[in-house]
């Protein structure tokens, strides 16, 4: 038997589907349902939480950077062992990028692509009977997406929930929850997005909050009717990206986070050994290992930790001696020689790596990336193609004088120039490997 699914979508982020998401997924967990959560596009952070409400692993599935092989296969592992999977859109339900049809990324790639339909939910805060026209907008805009029902999110009133459901009934939507406006459901946010589940104090008691919410505005079984199953076409993890390793020395910790569940999920299936240590404990990777992965995380946990963490430090240089070390974003700013904080103080990181970057001057950078390996590392062998995506507000201070790691062009395909370092056994870039392209 396959899983059930849904895709809750909405207009925009901040519309509060995450929250439905969470809610719905905790709920249907507490009645005893093998229940998982999935995540359109790039998002790393959304997925922890799916996976705290539910005790299952979430996934990501982003039909721009996953061939349609490798998406079909972690579609197909998500449903293979669940009752019930609750598929949350990124931003809007539409919003991708210019692409071949199928291939945006948008959580509306996957509703057509697997015949899923759509939970929409609305912030109908400063709007009535209005909210009819976004839903009727959103039930035509395009006929291989269907729209299965509405939640009212934001309500002021029971008088609110009538104007604006009554009227979203009235063109044939089924309106199958409605919740008051209620700032104590909301989840703390960072500039990244959410704050990780990890770092939630309480996560447990919120999320049961959240599962409150959903037995009492939400019609559970209306939601649960209106899903179908979840039968993607035959797929393989060949695109997937390889284990670097046969053990892995993976950093874990309040500074080093950000690792796509599905990555090391196929590490791990591939027969690869994960060996976490934590550099802000002043742990050294394991001397048994064969290559060390620092991944993203948060910055603020890493200036200071890191220029104190004497034994990470020394153990980091004699691993790079003789064996692998990649960093990603966060991870590939550990590497290099200093961290400029957002008060301009400069602390010293691991100079495995000539550059310096900072975050004195915050300037977003954001959106898929496409790279073609110069040199093997452990992303892939020289001349490798990766699909992934890059999220943050650090700059350059100094590129120092290591070789360029990979050409690297935009989500169009646009050129971007060489991007990341290397040296020796040691690379990095500020972009998070997805998959193979």
């Amino acid at each position: 038997m396959t899983a059930r699914a849904i895709i809750i979508g909405a207009p925009r982020s901040g519309s509060g589907k995450t929250s439905v998401t969470i809610g719905i997924l905790r709920a249907l967990a507490r009645r005893g349902l093998k229940v998982r959560g999935a995540k359109s596009g790039p998002d790393y952070i959304d997925p922890g939480f799916h996976t705290a409400a539910t005790g299952l692993s979430g996934v990501n599935l982003d039909s721009w950077a996953m061939p349609p092989s490798l998406l079909n296969a972690l579609a197909g592992q998500a449903a293979d062992d669940a009752d019930f999977v609750v598929l949350e859109s990124a931003m809007g339900l539409f919003d991708g990028i210019p692409a071949p049809e199928g291939r945006t990324g948008s959580a509306a790639d996957l509703a057509r692509l697997y015949g899923l339909p759509v939970l929409l939910v609305l912030d109908v805060s400063g709007q009535s009977t209005t909210a009819a026209a976004v839903a009727k907008g959103f039930a035509t805009y395009d006929a291989g997406v269907r729209m299965a029902g509405v939640v009212l999110n934001r309500l002021g009133s029971e008088r609110h929930r009538r104007l604006s459901g009554d009227a979203i009934e009235a063109i044939g939507l089924p309106v199958v929850g409605a919740i008051l406006r209620d700032p104590t459901l909301n989840l703390p946010e960072r500039h990244l997005g959410l704050v990780q589940a990890g770092e939630y104090q309480n996560l447990m008691a919120h999320l049961d909050r959240l599962a409150d919410m959903a037995e009492k505005s939400l019609d559970l079984d209306a939601i649960m009717a209106l899903a179908t199953p979840l039968v993607p076409a035959a797929g393989d993890f060949g695109d997937a990206l390889p284990p670097p390793g046969q053990r892995i020395a993976l950093a874990e910790d309040a500074a080093f986070t950000f690792v796509y569940p599905h990555v090391a999920a196929h590490w791990h299936k591939a027969g690869a050994e994960i060996v976490p240590f934590s550099p802000l404990a002043d742990e050294a990777p394991h001397d048994s290992c064969d290559v060390c992965w620092l991944p993203g995380g948060q910055p603020a946990g890493m200036k200071l930790g890191i220029a104190a963490a004497t034994n990470f430090r020394a153990a980091m240089a004699r691993f790079a001696a003789t064996k692998p070390i990649h960093g990603e974003c966060g991870g590939f700013m550990v590497l290099g020689e200093t961290l400029e904080d957002a008060a301009g103080d400069t602390h010293p990181m691991l100079g495995l790596l000539g550059h310096s970057t900072s975050f004195a001057k915050r300037k977003m950078n954001l959106g898929y990336r496409e790279a073609r390996l110069r040199a093997a590392c452990p992303l892939g062998a020289e001349g490798t193609l990766i699909r992934g995506h890059e999220f943050h507000y650090a700059q350059m201070l100094a590129a120092g004088n290591d070789e360029p790691l990979a050409d690297l062009a935009d989500g169009q395909g646009n050129p971007l120039g060489a991007s990341g370092y290397r040296r020796g056994h040691v690379s990095g870039t500020f972009f998070h490997a997805i998959a193979r392209g």
